[in-house]
Order: structure tokens, then C-alpha cells, then sequence
């Protein structure tokens, strides 16, 4: 499947291309369909430059920008240069994309990733993902904050800590009435 690097964005413009990509695990958003349906996909298909490199390395999709095909390392470094700590982020996502779940921006919520175990609009995400450094510090205000918006959306909120290739930690927030 062709899709077009336009600024920090992917578009899968084929229709027919749009709604196999999508159906195939939810990948990316046809344009200005806010809670789409696998039938009614009937515009592109935009995806973020994670979740395209994901696809790439997965050998589902190949990505042109100005008609030049890009190479795998070639989108490495453009995510490097558009997506912050994207190194970190992407073990995460891709740990998460491995194990079966579907990985969203989380960006409404306030964090990196929305995880959901079947998908948009069949269950809702249970879980919110920031991903941090193992050096990073934590302040209490900053786990406060998390577990009043976890709360508040009813999900869990887990900090994501990336230690390998193919590693992370979790830290999990449970919030509970005494």
C-alpha cells in the first residue's frame, strides 16, 4: 500500500487501501470520519509517522515523499527529527503493536498512547501510556494529576519505561476508595 509523507503525516489516498489498512488493526484515521466503522471508510486514510514506520518495518505499506520511495532509515531520522523522545516512544508502541493491542495517540487524554485490547468502537481503551526515562524524575503533583485523569476516564494509567530493544517496565496506577 502507497502512502505520501506530507509534513509529519501519512496519507494513504487509495480508498480501497484506506479501509484494508484500517481494518487490518485500526491503523490510522480516515479524514473527518470521528468514529468510523470498517464500511464506512470512503476517504484517506491518515496515519502519524509511528504508527508509518511501524507499517514499514512491517513491510504493510511503502512511503514516497515528492515521488522518491523512502527507506526504513530514512524514516527513522524524520521521526527523529519531528517526533519527541521518539526513540522511546516507538519501543513502546511497537512492544504494545507485538503483543496484539491497539495503540493510539493519546494525546485528548493528555499523555502518549491510548491502548485499547480489541479496538475503537468496540471497547473503550483501558489503559493510558506516558512513557518515560528510567532517570526521569516524578513529582507527586505530576502522579496526582495522572491518577485523577486515569480516574476520571476510567482507565489504568501506566508510566512506560523503554530498558532494551524489546523491553519496557510499567508502573501501574490503581485508584481505590477506602
Amino acid at each position: 500500500m502507497k502512502c505520501d509523507l506530507i509534513e509529519n503525516r501519512l496519507i494513504v489516498w487509495n480508498i480501497e487501501d484506506s479501509r484494508k489498512l484500517f481494518s487490518s488493526g485500526y491503523y490510522g484515521k480516515p479524514i473527518g470520519i470521528p468514529k468510523p466503522k470498517f464500511d464506512e471508510i470512503d476517504v484517506p486514510l491518515i496515519l502519524d509517522l509511528i504508527e508509518g514506520l511501524y507499517l514499514l518495518e512491517c513491510k504493510k505499506i511503502s512511503i514516497y515523499k515528492d515521488k522518491k520511495k523512502i527507506t526504513t532509515e530514512a524514516m527513522i531520522e524524520i521521526c527523529k527529527k519531528e517526533v519527541h523522545e521518539f526513540d522511546k516512544k516507538y519501543l513502546v508502541y511497537k512492544n504494545f503493536r507485538d503483543k496484539g493491542y491497539i495503540i493510539n495517540p493519546g494525546i485528548k487524554f493528555g499523555c502518549d498512547f491510548a491502548v485499547y485490547e480489541k479496538g475503537p468502537g468496540i471497547d473503550h481503551a483501558p489503559f493510558l501510556i506516558q512513557v518515560y526515562n528510567r532517570s526521569d524524575s516524578m513529582s507527586s503533583t505530576a502522579i496526582v494529576v495522572a491518577g485523577r485523569l486515569a480516574t476520571t476516564v476510567r482507565k489504568q494509567y501506566i508510566y512506560a519505561i523503554p530498558t532494551g530493544k524489546d523491553n519496557d517496565d510499567f508502573i501501574a496506577l490503581d485508584w481505590w476508595k477506602a
